[in-house]
């Protein structure tokens, strides 16, 4: 059986290794597409700050993404330990914080999820900053949410490349258009069994996506010790701190409504630094090592899509769970494909 996936952003990678790692068993030969070459850094996750918490998210999100990002939190561990070059990924659980005027941002919050979840105190515990992180010690009473983790999508997105070298890889190719057992590009017409269409925005001629903008600032700070993934809440954003080995830290929030690739704005930066200084004055110190901006697919209800029918799967609308909802969204998409193939076998050994 010919597969397709086209796109090579963190779904169609990921979607592209699970399915050649069941190719000897079943069969299946894998090609991917994708405009970008091969080896840049095109694909959105590549700005991702990596964070992989269902909770926090569930602020603002349905139901359904905390449940995928839970999913994807027992899949991750045992799909990392299956890659043959090592991923950063730590499950520490993080902290969600306030300064004294905004504490009733953290208590909205609070309750916001009580209301959402039945079991609440299994996923997030009120801890008194100055002992769980001396670090944190300004900002007193916060959140500690326990099964919270994160993991370097730029390891990740490396790791899922190099497994993929045995299987044909189309860069710098952009498809004009995905049919029945038939995928064009601008030069020629390929024919296969399943097209899994996973490009983004690439796809906005077939679905109603728009672009939501993010930016990201790297620091190296050595006065910096903070230990989880923090998320600072406040009226107007909520800023995430995200240390990483060698005192980096990854601070973004921004979340535009627009498909503008250009620098980070001076607006951003000044927002985002600052807030990183309240936290903690040894940001005042740190350098700026990199920003980064990309634009993240989003469908109008801001919900993923992952959907097949007829030879063609989708999955899009990742919005800014890419990497948390990943695992949980291929999971079900391979688990749809091959009911399908069964089912199909069904019908023609009866009509045999």
């Amino acid at each position: 059986m010919r597969i397709a996936v086209v796109g090579a952003g963190i779904a169609g990678r990921m979607l592209a290794w699970r399915l050649s790692k069941l190719g000897a068993e079943l069969g299946f030969e894998i090609s991917i597409f994708d405009k970008a070459a091969r080896h840049s850094q095109a694909a959105c996750s590549y700005a991702a700050a990596g964070i992989l918490s269902p909770l926090a998210e569930l602020e603002m999100a349905e139901p359904k993404v905390f449940e995928l990002g839970c999913r994807s939190l027992e899949i991750y561990p045992q799909w990392l330990s299956q890659l043959s070059s090592q991923v950063f990924f730590k499950q520490q659980g993080s902290i969600v914080a306030a300064h004294g005027q905004d504490k009733v941002e953290l208590e909205h919050f609070y309750r916001l999820i009580h209301r959402k979840l039945d079991n609440v105190a299994d996923y997030a515990q009120k801890v008194d900053l100055a002992i769980k992180d001396q670090e944190l010690a300004s900002l007193g009473e916060g959140l500690f949410l326990p099964t919270e983790g994160q993991l370097d999508p730029i390891e990740l997105l490396q790791a899922l490349d190099r497994e993929l070298d045995t299987i044909v890889w189309y860069d710098n190719t952009r498809v004009v258009s995905i049919e029945k057992g038939l995928l064009k590009t601008e030069h020629d017409t390929h024919a296969f069994d399943w097209v899994f269409d996973c490009r983004g925005l690439g796809a906005k001629e077939s679905l109603p996506l728009r672009a939501v903008r993010g930016e990201l600032l790297w620091l190296e700070a050595p006065d910096v010790n903070i230990k989880n993934l923090t998320r600072l809440m406040h009226p107007r954003y909520r800023i995430y701190i995200v240390p990483r080995p060698n005192n980096i830290y990854l601070v973004g929030a921004t979340e535009i409504e627009s498909e503008d690739y250009s620098p980070v704005s001076v607006r951003s930066s000044l927002e985002l630094l600052s807030a990183a200084y309240s936290v903690h004055k040894g940001f005042g110190e740190a350098r700026i090592i990199k920003s980064v901006v990309n634009c993240r697919p989003a469908l109008a209800d801001n919900l993923p899509l992952m959907e097949l029918e007829d030879g063609i799967g989708k999955i899009n609308g990742l919005y800014r769970h890419g990497i948390l909802l990943a695992p949980a969204l291929i999971e079900k998409a391979i688990e749809q494909l091959l009911e399908s193939i069964d089912s199909k076998e069904e019908v023609y050994a009866v009509n045999a």
